[in-house]
């Protein structure tokens, strides 16, 4: 199993036109790097990264966050692991993903956190790599400016099974991380 003290590695089939293979497992089955209980080891979040890449296409692969550090969130709260965020939130709101939903090839509205809190979705990006993800899985988007392949540009989602996927986005006014694989590693 593997453990985030390295970078996830993506087993990231590519596609053959129309075909398209998934990237990897799910995340939910990374453990954190560590407890928690350890103040010198900050845990660092398993993520997945959608951006354009200097190809002008839209890539998705397994990715971390870093960066907690351990304060209160108030009054007489234990000390807990935050992460503040940059960037200006522009929007927040809840998704529903009617079953058999699907949004034809689009760019991110802006960069944004999709947190599937209930059901299944899927991504799909222009260099043929699909991700599903369900409750817990976070996906942070960026792919703004791409270029067109095949008459698409951005991306490609959707519901996945028999329930409606219920999602969290949390919206932000560009730019907010460096629109690469890793943006906050």
């Amino acid at each position: 199993m593997k453990r985030l003290s390295q970078r996830p590695r993506s087993t990231q089939a590519r596609s053959v036109r129309g075909t398209v293979a998934p990237v990897s497992d799910s995340l939910n089955s990374l453990p954190l790097n560590t407890d928690g209980t350890d103040p010198a080891t900050p845990p660092r979040l398993p993520i997945w990264s959608m951006w354009t890449g200097s190809d002008g296409l839209s890539h998705i692969d397994a990715s971390e966050l870093a960066g907690f550090g351990l304060k209160s969130i108030g009054g007489g709260a234990d000390p807990q692991w935050l992460r503040p965020f940059p960037g200006t939130v522009t929007n927040v709101s809840f998704a529903v993903l009617p079953v058999g939903w699907v949004g034809d090839w689009h760019e991110s509205p802006a960069p944004q956190w999709v947190v599937p809190l209930r059901g299944r979705w899927f991504i799909e990006t222009q260099d043929g790599s699909r991700v599903e993800m369900g409750p817990g899985e976070i996906h942070f988007g960026q792919d703004q400016g791409t270029s067109e392949r095949d008459g698409h540009t951005g991306h490609r989602s959707g519901q996945l099974g028999d329930e409606p996927c219920l999602q969290l986005l949390v919206q932000f006014a560009p730019p907010v991380a460096a629109s690469t694989q890793h943006p906050f590693a």
